[in-house]
């Protein structure tokens, strides 16, 4: 029965592992089923996805090297007063009860296990121990994927996988997501490309990426119409320049109501908020020089028939903007 007994161990803490990082360690992390806009990637990045998720669960413990921020399991056999939940520190310990601290970043996990068990037997706490580890967030061993995705957090990983990929795992770009994606690997060195929502107009875009680096997908330039204008709106751009007189259009004009000289561009700063006239007025009757819009500007255009604003207007004007739906200016 002994000799059973130790042949079996091994063989159990392998499959619980295979099947606690295929199951929960994933469910932990992996977003809900994908909006809208995630349909708009291509079954094959889809597909492709997928293996993110069937490689790190087939890899064997062997291939599997604990780090910091990963959030361990950590049990003695028939002895469940030392059942513990830890994170690796910074210095690469984690702390249990009776042993105090052990060194585990770098070793695999039938190693800690094994120095977890030496630790115990010799330093007379427990007979002959059977230690098992089972790795809760594999936190080290992911990529961390920040912005405009629709679910941005840390996504197990092991070996390379490609950019598209992973994006696809993160539900997909969000609504304001701009044009460029920076990957950010652990020697800090970063490479910047161009995406847009058909990911296959950017197939040399699809980069390796790799355990350690981080994703980060750039916010679209946005810039607001607001007041009263037909289509009060937020316009999303990848880039270029908008001017006065093109936003007021992709806006759908002021309506038969607005009060043309009072428009004003609010406009954030390093001193602050600033308000910036527009002779819109002139601008209509090609009477003045059109006016360039920078990012996050709002373009507001009050209504002849309101009260005096008072000194109000860049505040109305950012409560509207807040309110403005998004539209996205694609070339």
């Amino acid at each position: 029965m002994r000799i059973l007994y130790e042949v079996l161990v091994p063989v159990r803490r392998r499959l619980q592992w295979i099947l606690g990082l295929a199951v929960t360690g994933w469910a932990q992390t992996a977003p809900p089923s994908a909006p809208n806009n995630a349909a708009k990637f291509t079954n094959a990045s889809k597909s492709a996805a997928a293996k993110v998720v069937s490689t790190a669960a087939s890899s064997g413990n062997s291939a599997l090297r604990l780090g910091t921020g990963d959030l361990l399991e950590v049990s003695v056999y028939n002895i469940p007063e030392l059942s513990t939940k830890t994170r690796v520190s910074s210095a690469g310990d984690i702390y249990l009860p009776l042993v105090d601290y052990v060194h585990i970043a770098g070793l695999t996990i039938d190693e800690a296990e094994a120095v977890i068990e030496k630790r115990l037997d010799q330093g007379g706490f427990v007979k002959n121990p059977h230690v098992q580890l089972f790795v809760d967030e594999f936190t080290s061993q992911g990529v961390s994927i920040l912005g405009e995705v629709s679910k941005p957090g840390v996504y197990p990983t092991l070996g390379e996988h490609r950019l598209f990929d992973l994006i696809s795992v993160a539900g997909g770009l969000s609504d304001r997501a701009g044009k460029s994606v920076t990957v950010t690997h652990r020697d800090q060195s970063s490479v910047t490309v161009s995406v847009s929502r058909n990911l296959e107009e950017h197939a040399d875009s699809n980069i390796p990426v790799f355990a350690g680096d981080m994703i980060s997908v750039r916010r679209a330039d946005v810039i607001y119409v607001v007041g009263d204008v037909n289509r009060p709106s937020g316009l999303l751009m990848d880039g270029g320049h908008l001017s006065v007189l093109q936003a007021l259009a992709l806006a759908g004009g002021t309506s038969s109501t607005a009060k043309l000289s009072g428009a004003r561009i609010i406009r954030k700063g390093p001193s602050g908020i600033t308000e910036v006239p527009v002779p819109l007025n002139k601008l209509l009757r090609a009477k003045a020089e059109d006016v360039s819009l920078q990012a996050d500007d709002i373009l507001f255009v009050p209504a002849s028939g309101r009260k005096k604003l008072e000194g109000r207007t860049a505040e109305t004007a950012l409560q509207l903007a807040g309110a403005a739906s998004l539209i996205a200016i694609r070339p």
